[in-house]
This record gives C-alpha cells, sequence and structure tokens, in this order.
C-alpha cells in the first residue's frame, strides 16, 4: 500500500536528494515501490520597492515527502540516498507513514490558497502614501498585518496623528 512517509534531509539540499532519489528510483528499477517525491513548497509575494514579487520558498527546510510501498528495497534506496539522514518517526527501525489530512495540509490541498505576502516593513518606520485617497501624507508604521497584506500608518491631518489602514502596494519606504 502506497503511504507517505517524510525523510530527513540536510538543510538547502533538498531539490538535489529529490533528483538524487528520482534518479536512483529509474536506475534501479523501483517505480512499483517509489510513486513520488515532493519538496513542499509555497508561493510568497513580497513587495520590495513598490514592486509585488512572487518566490517559491520551501515549507518544509530539511525535509522531503516520498510517496512509496514501504518495503525493504525501497526502504534500503531511500535510506542510502546521498543527503538523506533517515525517515522521520521511525519506530524500532520502520518508518511511521503520515496521515492524510497531513499530507493534504502539507501539499495544500485542501484549499486553493491565495499566495501569502511578506511584510518588508518594520515598526517605526516612515513610509509614504503612494496611492488612495491619502497620497502623498506621509507617516509612521504602527501596525502590520501579514494576513490582510496591511499596514496602519499614523498620518498628521490637519496637525493630529490619525491611524489609516492601507495595503502594503500603497506605500514606499522613505
Amino acid at each position: 500500500m502506497f503511504r507517505w512517509y517524510v525523510i530527513n534531509t540536510y538543510s538547502g539540499h533538498e531539490n538535489k536528494v529529490k533528483h538524487n532519489l528520482e534518479h536512483r528510483v529509474q536506475t534501479m528499477s523501483q517505480n512499483r515501490n517509489v510513486r513520488q517525491v515532493v519538496v513542499p513548497t509555497e508561493q510568497v509575494s513580497e513587495v520590495k520597492d513598490g514592486q509585488k514579487v512572487t518566490q517559491e520558498k520551501r515549507t518544509m527546510p530539511g525535509y522531503v515527502l516520498v510517496n512509496m510501498e514501504m518495503t525493504d528495497d525501497a526502504w534500503s534506496l531511500v535510506k542510502n540516498t546521498p543527503g538523506v539522514t533517515g525517515f522521520v518517526g521511525a519506530e524500532r527501525n520502520k518508518p511511521v507513514p503520515l496521515s492524510k489530512p497531513e499530507v493534504d495540509r502539507l501539499l495544500h490541498r485542501e484549499t486553493a490558497e491565495r499566495p501569502r505576502t511578506q511584510a518588508q516593513f518594520a515598526i517605526g518606520e516612515s513610509v509614504k502614501v503612494i496611492s488612495g485617497p491619502l497620497s502623498d501624507f506621509s507617516g509612521e508604521i504602527a501596525e502590520i498585518n501579514e494576513d490582510g497584506a496591511k499596514l496602519k500608518v499614523l498620518v498628521s491631518i490637519f496637525g493630529r496623528e490619525t491611524p489609516v489602514e492601507v495595503g502594503y502596494d500603497q506605500v514606499k519606504k522613505i
């Protein structure tokens, strides 16, 4: 029965391990035991200099997921792949497979996720509003809401500091 297992790798070598493992599966004719090798990643949007940049980042650095049937040959194939340090959750030398909800969460199957946006700002930083009704106003960041990709900026209106909520793409650093 094919199940998902997590293997531990040297951090930063996940793609190399994936390539090595896939190559070993082909050369050692283990296609019947190893179905798929996945490096879990997600799309992360960052705002840099007013431009939105989307990058792919690893969600689990140092780990690779393998969909395989646990036989002695398959276990040996994976365990002896260069860069693999072992299986995660091994009990008495027998790896523990992931549950269905864990696999769905790790491979982002449960929802069509929107790209997560990462703030390139810090609280207390001075910014200038570049779009919207308050464009050309300057202020200081009071709060960062990464989930909503919004900033709360204290802008001086009529001599009073007023909190204004703006998107990451509506401001630039001064």
